[in-house]
């Protein structure tokens, strides 16, 4: 309840300071006949999104001012109005301070209040993958807001990913991308296999029933949830959190508890799911923007052994890679949430941009 009032408040707070600020938080886009990658497709497709701020065209009508913030996996943009998020970019004199700067904060779909399988379509909802999920945003800001043109994509975890599909799927229509918290490259290894484990604990869960349940697939869901905090856990933030046996028990139990009441077992699957045929490494030449691409030490999920981004970015021809050292401030994989810990790096970064 407090992070929602707090949530609120931020919105209130920089709707005062932005005149298209009152009319376009919130709201939804509909997409007519969208066709998806798997050759389905949806009537409508709808879009939620919070838009801070006004968008500014130069003298030739082009948009310069307009950033997009993208979500992880089993977000949504209402996330980035955290004061550890919000807090620290879009205040008054921040560095993407709403007074100046458009920034769209949309949910993807299958996520937070976009369309998505638990809306009545269950397993019949198209099997949407990141190109699908890009396309819809592309199309929310020209269709939908009428921004011709990106100053700035910024993403984590998923929307990281996604950040690299931008620059590959539309390389004229960004200046800069700030992945947080991913590589450009297919998912394998250890990432995949937490993926699989996860996917495989909902279908295998008799109670899913081929995703046409009526009683929630709880004991699938419960593994998958157990998964996912692996994922995203920091080892050294909860030893400090949870210094005796007792203690981590409580701390999962809470923890699974608690996304019990708000997650979609459907939902959940395909968000999952959507990664299946992620790979931007083969055109990574192609991207034009310049890249700012920020990785943390203590991501179990992206762990700087594998070398991944050594090998990768030298292929990018204006990347930038930031590997931020294991901290008492890094959150592991949820660094990419803590623009305290790297926004030293985005001022830079925004800086250099032409």
């Amino acid at each position: 309840m407090i992070r929602a009032l707090f949530s609120i408040a931020i919105l209130t707070f920089i709707a005062s300071r932005a005149t298209a600020q009152t009319s376009r938080a919130g709201a939804d886009f509909v997409i007519h006949d969208f066709h998806f990658a798997d050759g389905s497709a949806l009537p409508e497709l709808r879009i939620h999104y919070i838009a801070l701020g006004a968008p500014r065209k130069d003298a030739n009508g082009i948009v310069r001012n307009a950033v997009i913030v993208l979500h992880g996996t089993t977000g949504s943009g209402s996330g980035f109005l955290s004061r550890t998020f919000a807090g620290e970019l879009f205040g008054p004199g921040q560095l993407l301070d709403t007074a100046r700067y458009y920034v769209v904060l949309p949910d993807g779909i299958g996520h937070g209040g976009s369309s998505k399988p638990s809306d009545g379509m269950r397993a019949r909802f198209p099997h949407y993958n990141y190109d699908d999920m890009v396309d819809a945003q592309h199309r929310l800001l020209t269709e939908g807001l009428g921004v011709n043109h990106l100053r700035l994509v910024m993403g984590t975890s998923m929307g990281c990913m996604h950040a690299w599909v931008w620059g590959e799927r539309y390389p004229d229509f960004v200046d800069g991308l700030v992945p947080l918290a991913c590589a450009p490259r297919e998912i394998a290894g250890r990432n995949r296999m937490m993926r699989k484990m996860l996917i495989d604990a909902i279908r295998d869960d008799p109670d899913w029933r081929g995703g046409d349940y009526t009683t929630p697939p709880v004991r699938g869901l419960r593994t998958a949830l157990a998964v996912l905090f692996l994922m995203t856990s920091s080892p050294l933030q909860q030893q400090k959190a949870a210094q005796t046996r007792e203690a981590a028990d409580l701390s999962i139990t809470r923890y699974i508890t608690s996304r019990l009441r708000t997650t979609d077992a459907n939902d959940m699957l395909y968000a999952f799911d959507a990664s299946r045929d992620y790979d931007p490494s083969p055109r990574l030449e192609s991207i034009r923007a310049a890249v700012l691409a920020i990785n943390s030490a203590d991501d179990v999920v992206n762990p700087p052994e594998l070398g991944l981004m050594e090998q990768l970015m030298p292929r990018v021809q204006h990347g930038r890679y930031v590997l931020i050292p294991t901290s008492e401030q890094t959150r592991g994989h949820g660094t990419h949430s803590l623009p305290a810990v790297w926004k030293g790096y985005l001022a830079e970064f925004l800086k250099q941009l032409p």
